[in-house]
């Protein structure tokens, strides 16, 4: 209904009924503030220690990357994909990712729009490492309860070829479920197994609240790396908070509560070999452990769901809108009531 017929349909009432229908007329406004509340808000996350694919490339800026790597990442997917570096994800993975995700699809998660991740090559920005114990840290720009399984490329990984579920150790050497936030990173301690050379780590992000997964590719060093026609890979950078704020308003990835709406199937079926066995990416594994706890300063637990900054604009938008309507209507009865009781004496 629109506001005119809104007016005319009001005017029709008697004056008591006029008043009673204002009041829920204005009473409407709270129940509209809670439901703009509970609106869209940007998603999701993506590994920053070490860095992934997709946050390195968007460090480097989506219009112009610097690195070879990322250039060629970016002439596959476009810039969009990379302002959208932080939904890597398949809506309806639900501890299926073995099986939904074909072999040469999993840096991105299966998902074509996020394709030139899954470019093989030993050029991509590298993250150095030692084995041993290690921080990692996840941005998690939308919260979410769930578990973190990691892996790691076995003995002999070719970085050139493209990645295959046989290329990851079976079992993941880090898991934690749950992990509290830091600064806005989920942030735990795992322990990586000994390796030479160019190897990745993968990770999955397994939502316990919705059947939405998040995948991550961690290109990694460890001692030396001979890279491309012996020159090293960049050392990848993860995005700044600066950065991630003034990329926000280029990002087209929206989150609703409860529905996951940016993941897609593969276009194509697990391929033969693929491990269908149904294998969960919460398999026994060396078990992570979260850093911080639950009172501790600089901690946060995690929420179900959740948003960024940006939502709470959103809602204040909305709600004045329907605030500044409801004046207005308001005014509008008020002059034509005082307006008939003149009239009437």
């Amino acid at each position: 209904m629109t506001f005119p017929q809104l007016s005319t349909a009001f005017e029709q009432r008697g004056p008591r009924r006029r008043r009673a229908a204002v009041v829920a007329a204005l009473g409407f406004t709270p129940l509209a503030l809670t439901g703009l509340a509970a609106g869209p808000a940007a998603a999701h996350g993506s590994m920053t220690d070490p860095v992934s694919r997709v946050s390195a490339c968007y460090a480097e800026g989506p219009e112009s990357p610097k690195s070879a790597a990322c250039k060629a990442a970016v002439a596959v997917s476009g810039a969009q994909a990379f302002y959208d570096w932080n939904a890597v994800n398949m809506a309806n993975a639900a501890g299926r990712s073995k099986e939904i995700i074909p072999d040469g699809r999993l840096c991105s998660g299966g998902n074509d729009k996020y394709k030139g991740l899954d470019l093989a090559r030993a050029d991509w920005p590298a993250t150095k490492l030692s084995a041993g114990s290690h921080t990692f840290h996840y941005k998690g720009t939308a919260p979410h309860k769930g578990s973190f399984a990691l892996y790691i490329t076995k003995v002999g990984y070719d970085p050139s070829k493209p990645l295959k579920w046989s290329d990851l150790e079976a079992t993941p050497f880090a898991e934690v479920t749950d992990p509290p936030m830091r600064g806005g990173d989920y942030v735990f301690e795992g322990k990586i197994p000994a390796r030479s050379g160019r190897h990745l780590i993968y990770s999955i992000w397994q939502r316990s609240d919705s059947p939405e997964a998040f995948y991550t590719c961690s290109d990694v060093v460890f001692g030396k790396d001979s890279g491309t026609a012996g020159a090293p890979a960049p050392t990848a950078s993860a995005p700044t908070e600066q950065e991630i704020a003034d990329g926000a308003a280029k990002s087209t990835v929206q989150h609703h509560h409860g529905d996951a709406t940016t993941g897609t199937r593969p276009s194509a079926a697990p391929v033969a070999g693929a491990d269908a066995a149904g294998n969960n990416p919460q398999a026994d594994g060396a078990a992570a452990t979260p850093v911080g706890s639950t009172g501790t300063p600089g901690t946060q637990n995690l929420a179900e769901t959740g948003g960024d900054s940006s939502t709470r604009y959103l809602a204040l938008a909305g709600a004045g809108a329907i605030a500044i309507g409801a004046a207005a209507l308001f005014a509008t009865l008020r002059r034509k009531a005082v307006a008939g009781g003149r009239h009437g004496r």
